[in-house]
């Protein structure tokens, strides 16, 4: 079975994000840039199906611009066999990058795509599902545990109260939660090995898709700092100051 497994390039989860001066958005120039950490578990969680047997290829593919290559060769290095850029310089939205990963599956027949339940630049979580409803597929979001069982695939998901587990029938679409694994390191002998693996660079017009925008940010800001909190000598003390602001009637 073939795994299919999308990958973003995001500002790395250590470094806090700039916004540019004029609000229009975040400032990435001279910013780390890394494998979204959701993404980082799918493709690790694909790697260990590959071990158990379940799967033969592990193909990861990314929508973005040209240094998108590195986070592709991050995930070569760990363990993938090949990748696909679809490279754009154009801010692609999730319902855009769900058709050209359509458009992607119908191409390479994958039994299972794997992908993180959210990029941690937009927090969207979209793409997966929005990916399930146009190929038809059944879906298992927030993925805490995945074991294939032949033509099927079960999927127990963490949700509000507690777990819940769900059948898919293969072919499916598995989004994965912080739980699910822990990403290995890429080894120095692997991430030469990578070098050499193979990764075609495509292009959205190659599969008609239009990646143009529906959305437009009107403007983007830093949060509001937070106020110092007040002490208090007594429980009386805190009642009264409770209804003085409103909070306690």
């Amino acid at each position: 079975m073939k795994l299919l497994v999308p990958v973003k390039r995001v500002i790395d989860y250590n470094v806090k994000p700039r916004v540019k001066s004029d609000g229009s958005g975040v400032d990435l120039s001279n910013v780390k840039m890394s494998m979204n950490p959701f993404d980082e578990i799918a493709v690790e969680e694909a790697i260990r199906l590959k071990e158990q047997g379940v799967a033969s290829e592990i193909v990861v593919v990314s929508i973005g611009v040209a240094k998108a290559q590195e986070t592709l060769r991050t995930a070569l290095a760990m363990g993938a066999d090949r990748a696909i850029l679809i490279e754009t310089d154009a801010e692609v939205e999730p319902l855009g990058v769900a058709k050209l990963l359509a458009k992607v599956t119908a191409e390479e027949q994958p039994g299972l795509v794997i992908l993180g339940k959210q990029a941690i630049d937009d927090d969207s979580n979209q793409t997966g599902q929005m990916l399930a409803a146009l190929l038809g597929w059944a879906q298992g979001t927030f993925a805490s545990k995945v074991e294939v069982e032949g033509d099927s695939v079960a999927v127990t998901r963490e949700v509000d109260g507690g777990l819940e587990t769900v059948k898919l029938r293969l072919p499916a679409i598995v989004t994965t939660d912080l739980r699910l694994n822990e990403p290995r390191y890429a080894s120095l002998p692997n991430i030469m090995k990578a070098k050499s693996k193979p990764l075609a660079n495509r292009k959205p017009e190659e599969f008609g898709v239009d990646i143009s925008p529906r959305l437009e940010t009107v403007s983007v800001s830093e949060p509001a700092k937070r106020s110092a909190g007040i002490k208090v000598g007594s429980v009386d003390e805190l009642v009264a100051k409770l209804k003085e602001l409103g909070v306690a009637a």
